[in-house]
């Protein structure tokens, strides 16, 4: 039996992309799709919004209120909402859906941050200590566990993956603050339109400088003080970390190039680019992988290391679908490598019950 998934926020770009995911996944169906309560979007068809699923569903968007996506039946149900109804919605959720997976920032912090960086006092802090924080290259045991997701954001996922196996190996100098400028597709912004985003009006362009909220959220995954300039650049989905840090003295190139592929020989989406190689948007768009590569000084003792990923996959929504697959015991491949499913299918066949 296939599993019953509902997703909450439908009509953004998270969404539409875990919709896409939800219908081309073996052991996943559909069991509704969700817009803002009292918005326009609710009573239209699936394909009326998003016209890739012509003939695909025929799904019509319900009002995203607890109570109608409760009457779904979801084991699954994942949250593309925004950060102060995800807060409250998950809560509300819980009690009737086995599993819950937020791609908002609603669990992602301790309690105290939310007032500064998001705006609101959080309403469910209890649930806070109780969320996997579902990178999964860095969490896999406590997103298997776990009944609620707190998915990361794309800029801290393109900042952790470089920075944290050279925190964990203890290369960073100690008087280091690792500097993260980081550049998005303007995907990035979502679907609500403004001036800002307008074609006519995209730049390349800094904003959030030293106020950004996703410097508290890599701040405190990473286990170091982190300075984070993110930009929005005239492309529209993709994006590129480029991470400055001072190692300590006495490390080599060799040290640094060998903790980061340690740390992911055995995942399936983290892929370290040979030397002389640079990733890029280009090499990860539309995909779920995050590439890596790096370069080292060694008479300054200064290495530049770059990720690319896919903001609306490995930002968001592919790696939600690959914590989920993780928490359901999938093969964490399903549904993102095509050319894996099967055999990743016949490797780990649906479960029984979720517990």
């Amino acid at each position: 039996m296939t599993v019953p998934v509902a997703i909450a926020g439908a009509t953004g770009y998270t969404g539409q992309e875990l919709i896409r995911l939800v219908l081309g996944h073996p052991e996943l169906e559909l069991a509704g799709v969700f817009a803002s309560p009292g918005g326009s979007a609710v009573g239209r068809r699936l394909d009326e919004v998003f016209p890739e699923f012509r003939g695909r569903s025929d799904a019509v968007l319900q009002s995203g209120t607890p109570e109608a996506i409760a009457s779904s039946s979801p084991e699954v149900a994942f949250l593309c909402t925004p950060h102060e109804a995800s807060a409250s919605l998950a809560r509300q959720l819980l009690g009737s859906c086995p599993i819950v997976a937020d791609l908002s920032g609603a669990f992602r912090l301790p309690a105290e941050h939310y007032p500064s960086s998001y705006g609101f006092e959080h309403p469910s802090p209890e649930l806070l200590g109780e969320a996997a924080y579902a990178l999964p290259e860095h969490n896999l045991q406590a997103i298997a566990d776990a009944r609620l997701l707190a998915c990361p954001g794309c800029y801290p996922t393109a900042s952790l993956l470089p920075l944290r196996p050279i925190i964990e190996a203890g290369l960073l100098r100690e008087e280091c603050t690792p500097l993260i400028d980081a550049v998005s597709g303007i995907s990035g912004a979502g679907r609500a339109p403004s001036a800002r985003t307008t074609f006519g009006e995209v730049s390349l362009q800094p904003y959030g400088v030293f106020a950004h909220r996703h410097q508290p959220e890599i701040s405190v995954h990473a286990g170091a003080r982190v300075l984070f300039t993110p930009s929005v650049a005239p492309f529209f989905r993709g994006m590129l970390s480029l991470i400055h840090v001072d190692l300590k003295p006495s490390t080599f190139e060799a040290d640094l190039r060998a903790a980061i592929e340690r740390a992911y020989a055995k995942t399936p989406f983290v892929r370290v680019l040979p030397e002389g190689q640079w990733a890029s948007v280009a090499g990860v768009e539309r995909t779920n992988f995050a590439d890596i590569s790096m370069a080292f000084d060694e008479t300054t003792g200064h290495a530049v290391l770059a990720c690319a990923i896919d903001n609306l996959l490995k930002g968001a929504s592919g790696q939600a679908l690959q914590a989920v697959n993780i928490r359901l015991g999938f093969d964490e491949r399903l549904g993102l490598l095509p050319g894996d499913a099967d055999r990743a299918r016949a490797s780990h066949p649906s479960p029984e019950g979720i517990a």
